[in-house]
């Protein structure tokens, strides 16, 4: 979601700009009296799973446990059993995924490509120049 821009010369109309370049994720939401504005940072503390990747991780880890994936390994776990099962998990479902894109007539390989072009230009966005 973008923000509108605001006038450099303007004394008001910069938050909803600030949110959007510094937040993970944010949104508006209509309510009874008003609206909602809220926001997720990011704060690069580890989770109790052991990573600091954010929304999308968390995500893609939901999905993998309801994909079958009993449990997926923590950064720093020390079983190489757990962490390859879940890396096999997570690649079967992407091979799903493919299979579904082709079923629907969409050309798989495309869509790989434009999937590794978002997750490059995300990644890009988080680390630091």
């Amino acid at each position: 979601m973008g923000a509108p821009p605001a006038d450099t010369e303007a004394e008001s109309g910069r938050g909803l700009s600030l949110i959007a370049a510094h937040a993970e994720a944010w949104g508006v939401e209509p309510g009874p009296s008003g609206k909602t504005t809220w926001c997720e940072l990011a704060t690069g503390l580890t989770t109790p799973t052991g990573h600091g990747g954010g929304r999308r991780v968390d995500r893609a880890e939901a999905v993998l446990v309801l994909y079958g994936t009993e449990r997926v390994a923590a950064a720093d776990d020390s079983s190489i059993l757990a962490a390859r099962a879940a890396e096999e998990s997570a690649i079967g479902l992407i091979a799903d995924l493919l299979h579904w894109f082709r079923a629907h007539g969409r050309d798989a390989e495309e869509v790989l490509d434009r999937a590794q072009t978002h997750y490059e230009a995300q990644l890009a966005a988080w680390i630091p120049a």
